[in-house]
């Protein structure tokens, strides 16, 4: 009974011994999940930001905690949210459960972030979303600041200024129609994927455009991963539309531009599609969807400050294409470390408030949060581009020269070009 009594003490010492080592080991690591559909670019993009902004600060000797040196650990958690909520809803629980995740970045889809969100802020972990742009996501920190305080939005900003955004580009494409064909009124398709973000752009500009001058000549709703949208255009062309205004962010936008440049269809695209913002378009129209315009965050040429390139450059050169908005997360790492340094913990308490109060230069653009922790949008902050594929290239081409209000200077960004008309919008026109 002895030998099984001084056994038993000694195994229970070794037990002890390796769980304070465990632990020791654990806590030198700040665990961030990156939560996203890692089987779709947007997720593809989470995790490649996280991983540049992890490897940049783990190679300057990682983040200081109180003074205690800590690196990084990334912890990949797919979402699968374009597919299945439920799928997310797990996939957030179990980040932070099983993984021990610290913080969260990314997320996509607006319902699919609403419910992780709400897991995010029962365990008080500081959830900074880079992917999905509904406002009501936001405004839950206005409205209940106690629960809702650890939610921050970094890219993209929100819907409302996502429709205002999009309406300067279609007002430059206008007054073009205007100087260069004599349209003065042109027609307008608004065609949105059938998701819950899309509503209210689709309010905004069926009760806007005309005020701008603009007719709006029907609404088309396709399925976000249609394959065959040839009803549409044959109704869009029988409307005989001048400008398809698009909002899409899944495959549809491939379908949509590949069929419109083999139709030949004699109206212009501009608006959101997301699979346009990605080098890869090119090569999925086969070349058809030469001269669609798109809103973007990044483009190749296009510097919005001097740490514009230096990133662009780096990611290309490392994943082999540009980096899309939800690539972004590398923001969002950038401004956790930075306020966890300056809170000295890994309290999320404590670091909310100093978060708030982040402003700085980003790849992006200028940064500040508002008081619903939604990125601060306009010229002096963050803009976005207006970006269009001309012959095989995606260049930038808003703003330039935009004058926001009367007497303030023009915004531009260097590398920003002229947007040009397709070779059948022109033959059209000038018959």
């Amino acid at each position: 009974m002895k030998k099984i009594r001084i056994l038993s003490i000694v195994v229970l010492a070794v037990f002890c011994v390796m769980s304070f080592g465990l632990s020791a080991v654990s806590a030198k690591t700040i665990k961030i999940g990156v939560i996203g559909p890692m089987n779709f670019s947007q997720g593809v993009g989470h995790w490649n930001g996280a991983t540049m902004a992890a490897e940049k600060i783990n190679a300057k000797g990682g983040v200081n905690v109180g003074g205690k040196k800590m690196m990084i650990e990334l912890k990949k958690a797919d979402s699968n949210e374009h597919l299945s909520i439920t799928d997310a809803t797990n996939a957030m629980e179990r980040v932070i459960t099983y993984d021990k995740a610290d913080f969260i970045v990314g997320g996509f889809r607006t319902e699919a972030v609403l419910a992780m969100q709400d897991i995010a802020m029962d365990y008080k972990k500081i959830f900074m979303g880079c992917g999905a742009a509904t406002k009501s996501i936001c405004d839950r920190v206005g409205k209940d600041y106690d629960t809702y305080k650890y939610w921050f939005r970094v890219t993209p900003f929100n819907a409302n200024y996502l429709v205002k955004t999009n309406f300067m580009h279609l007002h430059m494409i206008a007054t073009k129609f205007r100087k260069e064909f004599g349209v003065m009124k042109p027609k307008v398709a608004i065609v949105g994927e059938k998701q819950a973000w899309v509503e209210g752009m689709i309010k905004a500009a069926t009760g806007y455009l005309p005020k701008m001058g603009m007719e709006v000549v029907g609404v088309w709703r396709p399925s976000q991963t249609a394959t065959d949208v040839t009803a549409e255009l044959s109704a869009i062309q029988r409307a005989d539309a001048d400008i398809i205004f698009t909002i899409f962010s899944a495959s549809v936008g491939i379908t949509f531009a590949k069929q419109v440049g083999e139709l030949k269809i004699p109206a212009v695209m501009a608006g959101i599609n997301v699979e346009a913002q990605k080098d890869g378009f090119w090569e999925a129209t086969g070349g058809m969807g030469n001269y669609v315009m798109t809103m973007n965050t990044y483009a190749r040429d296009v510097e919005y400050n001097e740490l514009t390139k230096p990133f662009v450059d780096g990611y290309v050169k490392r994943f082999g294409e540009t980096p899309t908005y939800t690539a972004d997360t590398q923001a969002a790492i950038e401004m956790l470390v930075w306020a966890i340094e300056k809170a000295g913990t890994l309290n999320s308490d404590k670091i909310v408030p100093i978060l708030e109060k982040y402003e700085a230069d980003g790849t992006s653009g200028h940064f500040k949060f508002d008081k619903n922790h939604d990125p601060m949008w306009g010229p002096g902050y963050l803009t976005s581009l207006g970006v269009q594929w001309q012959n095989g290239k995606l260049v930038g081409v808003w703003p330039n020269n935009w004058v926001a209000a009367k007497g303030a200077p023009a915004v531009t960004y260097k590398g920003v070009i002229d947007y040009i008309f397709p070779p059948w919008v022109i033959a059209k026109h000038k018959k």
